[in-house]
């Protein structure tokens, strides 16, 4: 058997380490992989609007607190309740069951042939669109968009009406969530922010570590985007974040496609400096100069269908830090290591003498 043999790699990025020249994205950046993201920063198309519609409850934006009818109650009565609350429809109960939902354009259906005197049964619409207490406001959001309804019921598990739900309902709860998420972030970031300020030491590092399991699709970018968070909640200046977001991105999923048990990516935070590592226990790399070239791939075919694996990992990771080296034995493991310089201001909020 031939004995194994160490290869080392430096890429260094010539430039300034605060202004980087732009530069034409490739076409797996723009495009993404199979249609969809790659990258962390292209992942800020998802905003945290569109994270509430699954985060927020139903049971969190409804309304409890109801105005029902009965069966038998005049419209002319209904009507008086939708007036008082200045609402616009309500559910029909009988014997504790929801059989029906009365709508102020039931009614005005009614004051044109000079009904109101009618019970609710008659107007009524008995063909019921409800939403579970439990699912995510995207799933009313759905229902609404099918239906074209104005408001909806929701029950619990066993079929009980517990509420109603407008899209107003749903507009105020995601506002409120927001403005409490706006707070939060304030809080933290303002914490964050002040660490290197408030330490005293002669050296300062923040480490973060992240254990990667091979083939782990389902969670993969969760460290990127935990790392990509706590620097901008550090201050870091976004533009490096997402250059870090990025670079770390790329070399988590490498860990999930390419390793044999998995690695571990660590970041570690300085007031002047950034550095991203990886590190795996095989199988290694052969040829350190060919994995760099754009679109080489060692990837599976199963992995390839997956649209992982395009050969851009590297290159793009080259192309968003200030030095990149790669160790690599076969039969041993890699390590990657990726820096990025950052002016002092970043951290500090004073610039460097």
């Amino acid at each position: 058997m031939a004995a194994s043999t160490k290869q080392v790699c430096q890429v260094s990025n010539q430039m300034s380490p605060t202004r980087r020249p732009a530069r034409i994205p490739t076409e797996q950046e723009t495009h993404g992989r199979r249609g969809r993201s790659i990258t962390d920063d292209d992942a800020n198309a998802i905003n945290r609007v569109e994270e509430l519609s699954y985060d927020l409850k139903v049971h969190e934006v409804m309304t409890a607190s109801l105005k029902i009818a009965s069966p038998e109650m005049p419209l002319s009565q209904v009507l008086e309740i939708l007036r008082v609350n200045r609402i616009s429809g309500v559910p029909v109960v009988k014997d504790n069951e929801l059989i029906g939902i009365l709508s102020l354009e039931d009614i005005v259906h009614a004051m044109q042939k000079n009904e109101l005197s009618a019970p609710v049964s008659a107007y009524m619409t008995r063909k019921l669109v409800t939403v579970a207490s439990y699912d995510s406001i995207v799933s009313a959001i759905q229902k609404f968009s099918d239906s074209r309804l104005g408001r909806l019921p929701v029950v619990d598990e066993n079929y009980k009406l517990v509420g109603m739900i407008t899209k107003g309902d749903i507009t105020r709860g995601i506002l409120i969530a927001l403005q409490k998420d706006y707070k939060e972030e304030e809080v933290r970031r303002y914490r964050a922010s002040h660490l290197f300020e408030d330490i005293i030491s002669d050296r300062t590092t923040l480490v973060l570590r992240y254990n990667i399991k091979a083939q782990d699709f389902t969670h993969g970018g969760n460290a990127s985007s935990h790392i990509k968070r706590a620097l901008l909640r550090l201050g870091a200046d976004p533009q490096i974040a997402r250059r870090c977001g990025i670079a770390v991105y790329e070399a988590e999923i490498n860990l999930i496609i390419h390793t044999t048990h998995g690695g571990i990516l660590k970041l570690e935070v300085e007031s002047h400096r950034i550095t991203m590592s990886t590190i795996d226990d095989g199988p290694g790399i052969p040829d350190i100069e060919q994995v760099l070239q754009a679109g080489y791939s060692t990837a599976t075919e199963q992995v390839r269908e997956m649209g992982f694996g395009a050969g851009m990992g590297l290159v793009n990771i080259k192309r968003c830090v200030d030095k990149m080296d790669i160790e690599s034995t076969v039969g041993k493991g890699t390590k990657l290591t990726m820096r990025i310089h950052v002016p002092t201001e970043n951290f500090t909020g004073r610039k460097e003498e």
